[in-house]
């Protein structure tokens, strides 16, 4: 699967659990939207996946990646310490300055 760079680190970020290199895949103003909530910079996103992180324990496996006209989608394989695990997930995305702008997760 041909995944933009960005999105290869975020996966590995996400799979090696590191906080900070995960945030470092957004650019300063980034978005995040998930289960209702919304995350806005670096240090909201970077405290928001910490704390997943700790406590659901996610591992990302991606499945598909579709290039649309005004967002990407990535669905991946979500598994962890969660009740439905594990689950299929789709991030949509925008990108700013070959960074992640927008990060909408659904089901």
């Amino acid at each position: 699967m041909n995944l933009p760079e960005i999105i290869k680190k975020l996966v590995e970020a996400q799979n090696n659990y590191d906080s900070v290199a995960y945030a470092n895949c957004f650019s300063e103003t980034a978005v995040v939207l998930d289960e209702g909530n919304t995350y806005t910079g670096k240090v909201e996103i970077k405290n928001w996946i910490e704390k997943a992180n700790k406590e659901y324990k996610i591992i990302m496996k991606p499945l598909e990646y579709h290039k649309l006209e005004t967002k990407n989608v990535l669905s991946a394989e979500v598994s962890g310490n969660f009740d439905g695990s594990p689950i299929v997930l789709k991030y949509h995305h925008t990108f700013e300055n070959k960074r992640i702008q927008t990060l909408n997760i659904t089901t």
